[in-house]
């Protein structure tokens, strides 16, 4: 069995030898052409050694076969392709653009601009609040001591009107005052000298003229006097505790006041603590940037969240030469009138500080990158662009000012962030 194997291995050898040998003799032409192809195929070099200046083809099955002209591979028989000749000549090479380093210099043909110096008006987009005006804040002190004998004011934030009744008062002294305008009216009434300063000791003590003239023309002591508010506003506190703020919460700001009926007054003691809301003001919070922008007599237009259709137009009267606690933005005021609005204290609005700006230097917004605390623009220098660092200032109508950093014929990227995807690529010079 063994011996049939190799009988048959050997006739196929010699008839594929017996082919090779017929082929060659009917086209020994071609036998010398791939003869010289051979030759060529070690780089592509002719017998000589000189380089082939004609083309070249080969089969695409077997790019071993190579030949000078077209024509059939002689194993496959399919037809012969044109090689092309990946190797060319440079005419030029730019040094400087290959050995800059790929993390500062980027090659790119995107369009540019420079800076433009233009006047153009500025709109601040702010936040704030809706505060009380303290100019309001009125205190209602007790003007001779005594017990509160009927109280009319509950809790806080209660309305209260100007010459409205809040208590009434049992006094001793008045008791006393009293007691001595009767005997002197009824004994020596024709003494006006010591009738009138009978008269007066009560108003100073602070009894009204309406009370007052009760007493003499009933002739009876008025043990409880009757106490007025001389200013209107919302009551906040009472007996001289705390201190108003808007940030109270629901169980303070719906709780009774510390002042009750049957408590003893003294004289001059703090008893109730109001505002006037009819007179407001808006807190708004400019950032340092911000504010050497703004001054007094700026226009402002203020919209409330709680009512976006009440728009406050006015201007900012004053700015508030400290940082409060707590805060680092500088505070502006707008005062307005409240009684129409009826906007809540407390409210946050959203306002628009329309400032005309002097000629500065402007890029579009897209040509800036924001590298934490830096900014970054994309510098044209020969056929590409080096990270270059510039400061800016405010940002407007989608354009940024350029403080400092570029010069007026210096070109950039206008989109920056088209050049550089990722901020962990760009370097700059410090």
């Amino acid at each position: 069995m063994r011996k049939m194997i190799w009988i048959g291995v050997f006739i196929g050898a010699l008839i594929l030898l017996l082919s090779g040998c017929s082929g060659g003799g009917r086209n020994a032409g071609q036998g010398k052409g791939g003869m010289e192809g051979m030759a060529m195929d070690s780089g592509g070099m002719t017998k000589g050694g000189t380089a082939a200046a004609s083309d070249v083809y080969t089969c695409p099955m077997h790019p071993q076969i190579i030949r000078d002209k077209p024509g059939n591979c002689p194993i496959c028989g399919m037809a012969l392709v044109k090689k092309e000749n990946a190797s060319r000549e440079l005419d030029s090479v730019d040094l400087d653009g290959l050995l800059q380093p790929a993390n500062s210099y980027v090659v790119s043909q995107v369009p540019v601009t420079t800076v433009r110096t233009k006047k153009q008006d500025l709109n601040l987009n702010v936040l704030g609040r809706v505060d009380y005006d303290t100019r309001q804040e009125h205190v209602i002190a007790a003007r001779f001591s005594g017990r509160i004998e009927r109280l009319y004011v509950r809790y806080r934030f209660q309305h209260v009107h100007a010459r409205e009744r809040i208590m009434d008062i049992y006094s001793p002294d008045l008791v006393t005052a009293q007691e001595n305008l009767l005997y002197v009216v009824k004994n020596d009434a024709a003494n006006t000298a010591l009738v009138t300063a009978a008269k007066e000791r009560l108003l100073l003590l602070g009894m009204g003229q309406k009370e007052l003239n009760q007493v003499i023309r009933t002739g009876k002591v008025l043990y409880a006097v009757p106490v007025y508010s001389p200013y209107m506003g919302h009551i906040h506190e009472a007996g001289g505790m705390g201190s108003a703020t808007v940030s109270m919460n629901v169980g303070t700001m719906t709780e009774e006041l510390p002042v009750k009926e049957g408590m003893y007054l003294e004289r001059g003691q703090a008893v109730f603590k109001l505002f006037n809301t009819n007179r407001s003001w808006v807190l708004l919070d400019l950032y340092p940037d911000q504010a050497p922008l703004v001054k007094v007599g700026t226009a402002v237009e203020v919209t409330p969240e709680t009512a976006p259709e009440k728009v406050i137009r006015g201007r900012i009267d004053f700015l508030e030469p400290v940082y409060r606690a707590g805060s680092r933005t500088v505070t502006a005021r707008v005062y307005f009138d409240n009684s129409a609005q009826n906007i809540p204290i407390g409210s946050q609005v959203k306002a628009v500080i329309r400032l005309v700006d002097a000629s500065r230097d402007w890029l579009p917004g897209t040509a800036v990158l924001t590298l934490g605390l830096r900014k970054v623009v994309l510098i044209k220098e020969g056929d590409g662009f080096r990270a270059h660092a510039v400061q800016v200032g405010l940002s407007a109508n989608e354009e940024v000012q350029v403080l400092d950093g570029l010069g007026p014929g210096d070109s950039v990227a206008v989109n920056a962030q088209y050049l550089m995807d990722s901020e962990s690529f760009i370097k700059t010079k410090e």
